[in-house]
C-alpha cells in the first residue's frame, strides 16, 4: 500500500493519498485544497485517482473536491449526513473570512460498515458524528484516516453546528479504540498517532 499525505488548503488540512500497488488505483481523502500539488503527488507515485474521499463535510476538508473531481473523473463520497454541510462550504468558509471553491454534489455515499475498494485495498468505514454529523473514520491495512474525529492528544471540536461532545467520545471510545494498538492514527490535522498512545495519553479519552 501507499500512504503519503500534504497539508492543503488555508488551515492546512491533511490530505491523503491511499494507493494499491499492484493495480496503481488510488484514493485521495479530504483535498482541502492546493490541488496542483495533490496532482504532482500522485503524478509521482504512478497513481490513478478513482475516488475523492471527505471524512466530513466542513469547509476546510473540501475545498479541492471541484477542482480534483475535474482533473481526474472520480467519483465523490461522503456520508450523507454531511451532505447539507458539502452544499454549504463555501458559505462558511465567508463566516470565517476565507475563501473556498464551491464543492460539487457526491455521486455515492459512505455508509458505516462497508468497504470502499481500491484497487485490491478493502477502506472499512466509521461511522464517527460528534464532529459534524457525517463524520467517518476509514480504516486500511493497520491505518485509521480520522479526519477532526480523533487528534494526537486531543479530539474534534464539538461547539460548531451539528457537534455533540458526548456523542464524539462514544464513537471514538466504541468503534476506534477497540482497534490494534499498534494502529496508525492520521489525523485531520497535525501529527499522527497511534490508538495505543491516544488510550495511555489523551486526557479526553480517560
Amino acid at each position: 500500500m501507499i500512504l503519503t499525505t500534504l497539508p492543503t488548503g488555508p488551515l492546512e488540512v491533511n490530505c491523503y493519498i491511499v494507493g494499491c500497488e499492484k493495480t496503481h488505483q488510488a484514493a485521495v481523502i479530504d483535498p482541502g485544497g492546493d490541488v496542483d500539488s495533490i496532482m504532482q503527488l500522485v503524478q509521482k507515485h504512478g497513481l490513478t485517482v478513482e475516488v475523492i474521499i471527505n471524512t466530513h463535510g466542513h469547509f476546510d476538508h473540501v475545498g479541492g473536491n471541484r477542482q480534483l473531481q475535474d482533473a481526474t473523473g472520480a467519483q465523490l463520497l461522503i456520508h450523507k449526513d454531511d451532505i447539507p454541510l458539502l452544499a454549504q462550504a463555501e458559505t462558511h468558509a465567508s463566516v470565517y473570512g476565507l475563501q473556498t471553491e464551491s464543492s460539487p454534489a457526491p455521486t455515492g455515499e459512505l455508509v458505516e460498515g462497508t468497504d470502499v475498494r481500491v484497487g485490491e485495498l478493502s477502506l472499512q468505514v466509521f461511522h464517527t458524528p460528534g464532529h459534524s454529523p457525517g463524520g467517518v473514520c476509514l480504516y486500511v491495512d493497520g491505518n485509521l484516516i480520522v479526519g477532526d474525529t480523533l487528534f494526537a492528544g486531543s479530539i474534534g471540536r464539538t461547539d460548531l453546528p451539528g457537534g455533540d461532545y458526548q456523542l464524539l467520545i462514544a464513537n471514538i471510545k466504541e468503534k476506534l479504540l477497540p482497534l490494534p494498538e499498534d494502529t496508525k492514527v492520521h489525523p485531520g490535522h497535525g501529527p499522527m498517532s497511534t490508538i495505543g498512545a491516544e488510550k495511555l495519553h489523551n486526557p479526553f479519552l480517560q
